[in-house]
């Protein structure tokens, strides 16, 4: 029984993030088909900061009117909303009708913005629903959300999303010489783009059964004997998705001097049953204020400033550069997260230095997306291995800095873990807000066709 509710708890996890992770490593592929072409990274960030609106809703009602929602009958809807949704795209992904005159892919933004809903709701709802289990079944399921990003990008690299080549056109063109007019042919170069190993058709409707299968899983779980009463044990050291929900001692962080500790002022470490109590660390106002601000710079660096501009950053290089920068990036996100599982560090200054770097490796694809369509060393093959490294460390080290600023603020209060979602939210939709009209409305940034690039040497 241990051993499947193990796999239960993994493919539950895996249905968390899923639908919205399958959309980024596509993008590779429907940048080139959709009318939004290089714009649709950005209007994608702004649909998924839209979409906060679910988890916003469902921590106020829990908040001001606790017991009105069933975690069970919400995670049942938003996981067969996600099905339906995935299902749908499969087939009308490509579906596009006129806004202001232009033709834009309405179908696919709004059945987006569903996956987005149902993802950022499972920040909500997931995990208190598994605090309910045994506290080792939960490190499972942290183990089935790190391969929620970890599988579509596997499947990505399966299908070979995006994939292009150069190749030599000839064109006739009529050219006249005094009273005379001859055929003449121009040669010139154009992109054709390969055909994916199976369609975009194929691919979500993997991510349909994907989430299917978390909802087959959830409700075994939801079957299971009783016996896996509430625990009040600590979880495990990486629990840190949406404890604002979970009812944590102290009604503010516990600042240097304070004197509150969990349970009425006893020590964490006497609880009985405790496996992994938090440690007793203080900090203060100063450390407390270091920390949000991370926080917030580091989630509007990775989920509203940088991942508007992927697409200029990356597709000078090629679309298989965009195809390993997507797909790898994905891949860093869950292993930066284990990372943080097994090697946790709570150190200010660690964390600090990881964020400066990180910082410096999105600085420069921003850079690179600056100078587009002829970024640094566009023609040489280092320069396409240097722009996937970047937004590989890039996104692995910020990853690992969310990990443990989340670690850390878990094991102060309730308010603590509040504010850490409120502040997360804010910087994403600042740099959201901050890209898209530089890139939807001055068009700051600009796009070229690879094979027809003329950039000096």
């Amino acid at each position: 029984m241990a051993l499947l509710t193990h796999l239960l708890a993994c493919v539950f996890g895996t249905g968390s993030w899923a639908a919205l992770n399958g959309l980024w490593v596509e993008l590779p592929l429907l940048v080139t088909k959709l009318p939004e072409q290089w714009y649709l990274p950005s209007y994608v960030t702004i649909i998924i900061q839209l979409a906060n609106v679910g988890p916003l809703l469902v921590t106020l009602l829990h908040r001001f009117k606790p017991g009105l929602l069933s975690e069970v009958a919400i995670i049942y809807g938003m996981v067969a909303v996600g099905a339906l949704a995935c299902l749908l795209l499969a087939f009308l992904w490509g579906f596009t009708s006129p806004v202001a005159g232009e033709p834009h892919s309405t179908a696919f933004f709004g059945l987006a913005f569903c996956l987005a809903l149902v993802d950022c709701t499972s920040s909500v709802t997931f995990l208190p629903f598994m605090a309910r289990l045994q506290p080792r079944y939960v490190t499972t399921f942290f183990m089935g959300e790190g391969l929620s990003g970890f599988l579509p990008a596997l499947i990505a690299l399966a299908q070979g999303a995006g994939i292009a080549r150069c190749v030599n056109v000839t064109r006739v063109a009529n050219v006249t010489s005094g009273n005379n007019t001859a055929e003449g042919g121009q040669f010139q170069m154009q992109t054709q783009y390969l055909p994916a190993n199976f369609s975009t058709l194929v691919f979500f409707l993997l991510l349909a059964a994907m989430m299917v299968a978390c909802l087959v899983a959830f409700f075994f779980l939801t079957r299971l004997p009783k016996a896996w009463e509430l625990s009040r044990q600590s979880l495990c050291p990486s629990n840190i998705t949406l404890h604002s929900l979970q009812q944590i001692p102290g009604d503010g962080p516990r600042l240097s001097g304070g004197g509150d500790s969990p349970r009425g002022g006893k020590p964490a470490s006497s609880d009985k049953g405790s496996h992994h109590a938090d440690p007793e660390v203080t900090y203060s106002l100063a450390k407390f204020a270091f920390i949000y601000l991370l926080v917030a710079w580091v989630n509007s660096l990775t989920n509203g400033i940088l991942p508007s501009v992927q697409a200029y950053s990356c597709l000078p290089y090629g679309n298989m550069a965009y195809h390993l920068s997507a797909t790898l990036s994905s891949m860093a996100n869950p292993l930066a997260c284990a990372i943080a599982m097994f090697l946790p560090s709570r150190s200010l200054a660690l964390l600090g230095a990881l964020s400066v770097a990180g910082t410096g490796f999105g600085a420069y694809n921003m850079a690179m997306a600056v100078m587009s369509p002829c970024p640094l060393l566009q023609p040489s093959a280092w320069g396409h291995a240097i722009l996937v490294s970047s937004w590989v460390l890039f996104t692995g080290s910020l990853s690992y800095v969310k990990v443990m600023t989340g670690v850390i603020l878990r094991s102060q209060s309730h308010s603590a873990l509040v504010w850490y979602g409120a502040v997360e939210q804010l910087g994403s939709l600042t740099g959201a807000l901050l890209m898209f009209p530089l890139v939807n409305v001055y068009s700051f940034f600009r796009s070229a066709d690879y094979c027809s690039l003329q950039c000096p040497a």
